[in-house]
């Protein structure tokens, strides 16, 4: 991290008069945790006026764990205040107009947009909350709320642990994290073991869809409309579902598709193949084993048939010859 950004970024911070702190629509922990981490780190100066904010109406329960958790808004108060964008790659996903707006855009997506005014985009990162540590602890205390924030952020990244870019830089970081205060113990028991029925139920449904295609290199997940309704699912209870299916031995490719009121919403993960071009295909973004879009006035079978057909087309899965 170069020191003129993070200093530029602490010369926003100190004149702003207020700061409203965004994250993703339908956010995941990393999403939470790096806007609370960030959230914890400015609000030790009490002269500030902060607001942490998310425009999705239902945000992760098993998050709650997380300190500022229960000050999370789902409406901006402040009309004229500094932006600090987490973990989006463009400025449509937060939810809000943020036209003339001054923004802090930290991220660590490949296909972030610098929609910024400052962008803190470290695209080699494991996490928007390693962005976020090596800009804030030059000129905050990492103290334990602000530890477990991001080190919550980092160990749902980096999916435990177990990520292709997984290096000593990021064991440090944990280690750096833990001696802070972050408890591993509490947050990969609220990670792991505070399901709720109506998640185990979804993924029930998307398992039967299971198909294989490509010499069952690409597996495709669903779920419908009434699939929804009918388990009582919620957006946070389809995250990792499409990781099921990437563990299969001969997968490549994994897709999961979600029939939503108009649109059909896709997540894509891979082991080894980079899903950037599809990604950006289909105007969405992500990172290279790890992307999404939608695709907008389309069946749930239709927009499926197109994603196996430009799969086929960018030779992404190579299939044996018959």
């Amino acid at each position: 991290m170069k020191n003129t950004l993070t200093e530029a970024v602490k010369i926003k911070i100190e004149e702003a008069e207020s700061i409203s702190i965004l994250s993703h629509l339908n956010p995941d922990p990393d999403a939470l945790g790096t806007a609370l981490g960030i959230y914890a780190c400015i609000k030790q100066d009490k002269r500030k006026k902060i607001e942490i904010v998310n425009g999705s109406k239902v945000l992760p329960k098993y998050l709650d764990f997380l300190p500022g958790y229960g000050k999370i808004k789902h409406q901006m108060e402040y009309s004229n205040s500094l932006i600090i964008a987490c973990d989006c790659g463009s400025v449509d996903r937060l939810g809000f107009d943020l036209s003339g707006r001054d923004i802090i855009n930290i991220d660590h997506h490949k296909s972030n947009t610098n929609y910024g005014s400052i962008n803190v985009v470290v695209k080699e990162h494991v996490s928007s909350s390693q962005v976020a540590y090596e800009v804030f602890k030059d000129f905050c205390n990492i103290e334990q709320d602000v530890a477990t924030c991001f080190y919550t952020a980092l160990l749902s990244d980096t999916r435990y642990f177990t990520t292709s870019n997984m290096n000593k830089e990021v064991f440090q970081l944990a280690y750096d994290l833990v001696d802070a205060g972050a408890k591993p113990e509490v947050v990969s028991f609220n990670l792991t073991q505070r399901r709720p029925l109506s998640s185990l139920r979804i993924l029930e449904r998307a398992l039967e869809s299971l198909t294989l295609y490509g010499d069952a290199k690409i597996a495709i997940l669903s779920i419908t409309k009434q699939d929804i309704l009918s388990t009582g699912a919620t957006m946070p209870d389809v995250e990792g579902i499409v990781d099921y299916v990437r563990s299969l031995a001969t997968v490549e490719v994994a897709v999961f598709a979600m029939e939503l009121e108009d649109d059909i919403k896709f997540s894509l993960r891979s082991k080894k193949i980079d899903l950037t071009e599809i990604a950006m295909h289909f105007k969405g973004g992500g990172h290279s084993h790890a992307a999404g879009f939608t695709i907008k006035n389309s069946s749930l079978q239709e927009s499926i048939d197109t994603i196996l057909v430009k799969i086929k087309e960018l030779g992404i899965v190579n299939e044996k010859k018959k």
